[in-house]
């Protein structure tokens, strides 16, 4: 460990993390064996041009870890041979669901022991995303995004350039800018009408197909365009709402529900005046959860698979194998409609 050379001043990691990164490297490969002295902090120090507080932390840092152990008036020694450097990763959401959760259990289940996740909320807001990208730029090997935005002239492409290109997986939302960048990716507008296509035989004994989409969250606005081009394509009378009032909802129509609440007081509605799903009234609804096959004896849904995004991107990581894959999208038909 006498080449200060791999001490890289012109890298994001911070110097300390290197240290350590060199030690591990070091333990790993047989340089220093389980039970053995390694050079001291004021001569690692030395050998690495840096200062002692910087290579101090390191060490401390590997004694938290049960990596090297102290012992007092003789130094520090390797504590165990089998280290297992943790792939560091930040995991950026712009908000928790239901889904979300799906892919995150699904990541965290493919990446095991192998990765240490932390998880960022940006709430759709671009300063925020900025914010969380800045400060945690030398604490990561890899930044995994859900890019979705309120405002949807948000320059995000601009704030996710700031992290090096092969640091980047971008996840659920393809953007048109980074066409070179690897993502797991869902089409929207494209997604809900291959989905309804595969309904087209079930829906149309109905009189007009609505779709629920409220304005009090976001949602994107994709979703809302390939609905209409999906009724326009096939002459479906349709309508767009923002909320299952009531006073909307009619006999021989089918609904889509975007939001999940929206759904159940959709049911609550149809409960009242003693309809039943799939006879009197269709429902479909995005996104598919364990809840949906036992609800109302099974509501239809559309959706991706979202356990499966999330081990997609995992594999990439643990693999190195960056692509751009685009996940299947369909329809499960259930007594809804």
């Amino acid at each position: 460990m006498t080449d200060y050379s791999r001490i890289d001043a012109g890298s994001g990691v911070p110097k300390y993390r290197q240290v350590e990164d060199m030690i591990i490297s070091d333990i790993e490969s047989g340089i220093f064996k389980q039970g053995q002295r390694i050079p001291s902090i004021n001569e690692t120090s030395e050998e690495l041009l840096l200062s002692r507080d910087t290579v101090e932390k390191a060490y401390v840092q590997l004694r938290k870890k049960g990596v090297l152990a102290s012992v007092k008036g003789k130094g520090y020694y390797v504590n165990k041979s089998t280290v297992g450097k943790k792939i560091r990763i930040s995991l950026i959401f712009n908000k928790l669901s239901n889904y979300k959760r799906s892919l995150y259990n699904s990541f965290i289940q493919t990446l095991g022991k192998k990765a240490s996740v932390d998880v960022f909320i940006y709430n759709y807001d671009l300063t925020e995303f900025e914010n969380i990208i800045e400060n945690s730029l030398s604490n990561y090997d890899y930044f995994v995004i859900l890019p979705h935005f309120k405002n949807e002239n948000a320059d995000v492409v601009s704030v996710i350039k700031k992290i090096p290109k092969d640091k980047v997986l971008i996840v659920d939302r393809n953007l048109d800018e980074l066409k070179d960048y690897p993502v797991v990716y869902q089409e929207y507008d494209l997604d809900i009408r291959e989905g309804l296509s595969e309904a087209l035989f079930l829906l149309k004994k109905y009189n007009r197909l609505n779709l629920i989409f409220p304005k009090s969250d976001y949602y994107p606005p994709y979703i809302r365009k390939g609905f209409i081009v999906f009724c326009q394509i096939n002459s479906f009378e349709f309508r767009i709402l923002e909320s299952p009032a009531e006073d909307q909802i009619s006999r021989k129509e089918v609904y889509v529900t975007i939001s999940d609440n929206d759904l159940y007081d959709l049911i609550k509605t149809i409960k009242k005046r003693g309809w039943t799903p799939g006879k009197d009234i269709g429902i479909i609804s995005y996104n598919e959860n364990p809840v949906k096959e036992i609800l109302c004896d099974g509501i239809s849904t559309i959706s991706t698979n979202h356990d499966e995004i999330g081990k997609i991107a995992a594999e990439m990581i643990l693999k190195r194998e960056f692509k751009r894959i685009k996940c299947p999208f369909k329809f499960i038909h259930r007594n809804s409609l």
